[in-house]
């Protein structure tokens, strides 16, 4: 086992709440970085929350301020050309690809994983 895989966190981001969204998604996510509670942490934007995302500045900037510390954001590609917001979720910096073998490949190993 590598030893990196222990210390890998995903956060799927699934929820379309902003309470939710700053006050457990956002919050842990960062501080999960900035404490090195985690070497890696991986925020992953799927369903209600790529819209969610798009509507709220305040979320925006928070998601500038966890790209700044180090956190990999990525989005579904198949959730947002449903929502057709591709476009709109890469300018903000958010690296948008197809995800299913990505998730699948994290939940096969032993790296940890939040959904929310």
């Amino acid at each position: 086992m590598e030893e990196s895989n222990n210390n890998e966190l995903l956060v799927m981001w699934t929820s379309g709440e902003v309470e939710t969204a700053k006050h457990m998604v956002f919050m842990y996510t960062l501080n999960a970085k900035l404490q090195g509670w985690w070497e890696e942490v991986t925020l992953l934007i799927w369903g209600a929350a790529s819209r969610l995302i798009l509507e709220d500045e305040t979320l925006q900037a928070e998601l500038v301020k966890m790209q700044t510390a180090g956190v990999k954001i990525i989005a579904c590609k198949a959730c947002a050309q449903k929502m057709e917001v591709v476009e709109k979720l890469e300018a903000l910096g958010i690296k948008v690809f197809f995800t299913g073998q990505f998730l699948t490949d994290w939940l096969q190993s032993d790296k940890k994983l939040i959904t929310v």
